[in-house]
């Protein structure tokens, strides 16, 4: 495999030909570079008007490798041919250079320019390329490509401290101005009446300039008080370091030649440096899987119209009041602080009142608020900020949180941000941790990314108060008074989201929203009288489980589970009721003619649901068969002998004898080796959480083999 340098515009503050007589210095010997025992002029030659200036030289370096892989070699030394081209009319310098040593067996390829600004030609720029091409080295070429790699790297900065060490060594010596090079004179005039016209800097052009200083800071100018790029399509080393942060030489060129492939091949908008750094970090400076992965999100934020997503997306009413988080101030290393009280939010009624879609939408809007926070931290500050703090706190968490059809869309929300902003999160401080907090997070961690999971700081109790917690991390002026702190936080305090804001398929999600996932969670029915709403589940081995979730919206309903070896008809059927619609979205498996006990049996006792309630249970298969969950209406039982019927079940009958009940429900089939894990989460039940609601009410009924909660 072939391995590529590419360096960033580095800028010297000083004139080309200062510059040029500053790296003249470095030969025939160095000092201050040790690798570099010496070099030998093979081939010199000028133009005639002395604008081109061409040397070739034979160079010497030692190389830092192991003794036994020296004497396998056969060589102590290797050699270099270095041609370089001085153009002193277009102020140029051009340096070519390529391996001597093993040229059969291993090619390093180098080139390196000298240039003027272009916004400044009092200033030098400097760029390098190289490549290493390893053929075959007895066996050790994994090893010789990490070592000279290495080297090579390890001298890449440090060229650049040896010209300005050369630079202030002339400056020293009084010398801080030399003349351009100007055409040769007429002929028959005095030599000496024309100005330096070569590469070396003579006596004459170091006298003339012990006496340029006046004309030197006159052509300066005054320079930008920001790091300017000396191209648009170019990077510059001093605008990394200040707007994208230290980077090593080998990081550098992964940003910059990933900058270039999207410059070269990339029809739309091409995304900013911090964003495509963000993507080589995410994957170690992989090149190729970094653009790779950079690529996919590139065509999602396309296809989605994210870039545009801070004009348009508007958080509904329901967000304002309900979602619990909210952007407060910054942490003490400048990072944008954004603070979560999950705890306090109703993940199930939000949910189930705006749909996946719009969570999603909004947790996007967030995220790309961040970048835009960072971006202004960067520039308040004047050091890079890339990423953002969370402060999340999970006072109130409890078994509600774990409900499985909220996890899995928290588990497909990460999913999304883990694969279109990475290394957006600079550290995830977690306070007041409870004790149910481990089952969460074992559900959730694996989808975390590695780098990511790395961040997260995790206090339980008090732990987060006091030297070693939050003020380590977040300046005390800025701690949120619920946590103890003095500073009024406006993150909303969250509620439970009143059901009769859920949506049903009457009051579907706006159409006009970008729908970022193709699936549904929830299936909404109608149970009519005389016309139950039944699904069906086919069970292939026992021992699997059955999990359900489902609310009443409207009426109550009686909840049973049926077993058979028979595979039911779907039948679509009119209700009984004097109305000329049709059932719609009510679909009857059973057939009237089969008998209870012989055709099919009960498995779970029938449990009846009232409206407004929260149902979630499991079951745990004995047989494998067909498997029927059932909702009917709930009426008033038979009366037996002169018993009279209760006033509630009268009361009941009236009430849902003029419309059908609805109720919206999910399900899913586990293998039981999954479910272990999960029993808690299909466990949970409407107690409510934290302070937010009153004392718990919840009821069982069940076989042993499975359970059932509201």
């Amino acid at each position: 495999m072939v391995q590529k340098y590419q360096s960033p515009v580095r800028v010297y503050k000083y004139p080309f030909e200062l510059v040029m007589a500053a790296y003249e210095k470095r030969f025939p010997t160095c000092p201050e570079i040790p690798v570099f025992l010496g070099s030998e002029i093979l081939h010199e030659s000028k133009s005639d008007d002395g604008a081109i200036h061409i040397i070739e030289r034979s160079c010497k370096l030692n190389v830092d490798a192991p003794r036994l892989l020296k004497k396998i070699a056969g060589v102590e030394y290797v050699f270099f041919i270095q041609k370089n081209t001085v153009n002193w009319k277009e102020r140029t310098l051009r340096i070519e250079a390529h391996n001597e040593t093993f040229a059969n067996r291993v090619v390093v390829l180098e080139t390196c320019s000298y240039s003027v600004h272009p916004e400044n030609e009092e200033w030098t720029c400097f760029e390098q390329s190289a490549s290493l091409d390893i053929k075959s080295f007895f066996g050790f070429e994994s090893t010789v490509e990490k070592i000279a790699m290495k080297q090579y790297t390890s001298n890449i900065k440090r060229g650049k401290e040896v010209i300005e060490h050369y630079l202030k060594e002339l400056i020293s010596q009084g010398i801080t101005f030399i003349p351009r090079w100007t055409p040769p004179v007429a002929q028959g005039q005095k030599a000496e009446q024309a100005p330096a016209a070569s590469h070396d800097t003579s006596d004459a052009a170091l006298e003339a300039g012990a006496h340029g200083a006046t004309k030197e800071q006159t052509g300066s100018s005054c320079p930008p008080a920001e790091p300017v790029s000396p191209d648009a399509d170019k990077l510059d080393a001093d605008y990394i370091e200040r707007y994208l942060g230290q980077l090593t030489p080998m990081q550098e060129s992964c940003l910059i030649r990933l900058r270039q492939w999207l410059q070269e091949t990339h029809k739309g908008k091409i995304p900013k440096d911090e964003h495509i750094l963000r993507f080589l970090r995410a994957r170690d400076f992989n090149i190729d899987k970094a653009r790779e992965m950079l690529c996919q999100s590139l065509s999602w934020r396309k296809q989605y119209q994210v870039d545009y997503i801070l004009q348009s997306w508007r958080p509904p009413a329901l967000l304002d009041e309900y979602y619990t988080g909210g952007w407060h101030y910054q942490d003490r290393d400048g990072r944008p602080l954004y603070i979560l009280r999950l705890g306090q939010m109703d993940t199930k009624g939000l949910v189930k009142a705006l749909g996946e879609e719009s969570l999603l939408r909004h947790v996007l809007s967030i995220n790309e608020e961040g970048q835009k926070r960072c971006e202004e931290n960067t520039n308040l500050f004047g050091r890079p900020i890339t990423s953002w703090t969370c402060l999340v706190d999970l006072e109130g968490l409890n078994m509600r949180h774990l409900w499985r059809p909220g996890v899995k869309a928290l588990l497909r929300i990460i999913e999304v941000v883990e694969d279109n902003y990475p290394e957006t999160l600079g550290r995830l401080l977690i306070v007041r941790a409870p004790r149910v907090f481990p089952v969460l997070w074992t559900l959730v961690s694996p989808f975390i990314n590695e780098n990511t999971r790395q961040k997260f700081l995790i206090y339980s109790g008090n732990n987060y108060q006091g030297p070693g917690g939050l003020v380590d991390y977040v300046d005390k002026e800025v701690i949120p008074d619920f946590l103890g702190g003095d500073c009024m936080c406006t993150v909303p305090e969250g509620g439970l989201v009143p059901k009769s804001l859920y949506q049903t398929d009457e009051e579907p999600e706006n159409a006009d929203h970008i729908r970022l996932w193709t699936e549904t969670i929830y299936h909404s029915a109608s149970v009519l009288r005389g016309a139950p709403h039944e699904i069906v589940v086919e069970i292939l081995e026992g021992e699997s489980v059955i999990t359900w979730d489902f609310d009443i919206l409207k009426g109550d309903v009686v909840f049973s589970l049926f077993h058979s070896k028979r595979a039911p008809e779907t039948s679509h059927k009119e209700a009984t009721l004097p109305s000329t619609s049709a059932a719609g979205d009510n679909v009857q498996l059973i057939d009237k003619t089969w008998v209870l006990g012989v055709d099919y049996s009960r498995v779970e006792s029938p449990l009846v649901c009232r409206e407004g309630e929260s149902i979630q249970g499991s079951h745990v298969t004995r047989w494998p068969g067909f498997y029927i969950l059932q909702w009917k209406m709930h009426g008033p039982l038979p009366c037996s002998g002169t018993s009279l019927p209760r006033v509630d079940d009268v009361l009941a009958s009236l009430q849902v004898s003029s419309h059908k009940c609805k109720l919206i429900y999910y399900y899913e089939v586990l293998a039981s080796k999954d479910f272990r894990g999960s029993m808690s989460s299909l466990e949970s039940c409407n107690s409510g959480f934290s302070q937010l609601s009153g004392a718990t009410t919840s009821s069982s009924q069940s076989q042993s083999s499975s359970h059932l909660s509201r």
